[in-house]
């Protein structure tokens, strides 16, 4: 049976892309049922339209709080039959509201080899402190930030004279690796997924 995904975006979507592409080219256990944006005017909405995935708007700034944009987001993930969340640039900081409500049914991608440099600037942190392997992780979402159980990652190696932009155009190529293979998997079963992390090395990318 074919899981129905929301996919949660704030910006141009290119994580969101790389999901709804993969399941278009490989149709199996999970499907794009919505593209929903709290940005009315968010790159990612026509890119979503123009391959055929029904899009939504909850503008953030038009509630007074945290908690009842959350319920609007999640009514509108309800009236589309949504099973399983995706968050893909979706640059909102959430309440239980939201959380609990996707408890086990919520994932993220995050650039950098969690639990290294949660939150923001992870790959100015990297190249600051000096690591040799940086990269991306997919995770369940919780309440605590960047915290949820890690499902898989992706490592790229950081090379003499890499700059911010340099580093993030690498690690970027291996999200668009992993959050589709992740997600088809958690959506074939949940708890072999938890089990069996995904793992790339991109030792050769450019």
């Amino acid at each position: 049976m074919s899981r129905a995904v929301g996919i949660l975006i704030s910006g141009r979507g290119s994580n969101m892309t790389a999901l709804v592409e993969a399941m278009q080219r490989a149709p199996g256990p999970a499907h794009p049922a919505l593209v929903l944006s709290n940005r009315p005017g968010a790159g990612g909405l026509e890119t979503a339209a123009r391959l055929g995935v029904p899009t939504a708007v909850v503008d953030h700034r038009a509630f007074p709080d945290r908690e009842r944009f959350d319920a609007a987001v999640n009514s509108r993930l309800a009236e589309a039959g949504v099973e399983l969340v995706a968050c893909a640039g979706f640059m909102r900081i959430m309440t239980p509201v939201l959380t609990g409500a996707w408890a086990g049914r919520m994932l993220n991608i995050h650039p950098s080899l969690l639990p290294l440099f949660p939150g923001l600037d992870t790959h100015a942190r990297a190249l600051a402190a000096g690591v040799a392997i940086h990269g991306c992780t997919v995770h369940e979402v919780t309440q605590e930030l960047d915290a949820g159980p890690i499902l898989g990652q992706a490592a790229v190696p950081v090379r003499p004279g890499d700059t911010e932009a340099s580093l993030a155009a690498r690690v970027l190529e291996q999200e668009h690796r992993l959050y589709p293979r992740v997600l088809a998997a958690f959506a074939a079963d949940p708890a072999a997924a938890r089990a069996g992390r995904v793992a790339l090395f991109a030792a050769g990318s450019a």
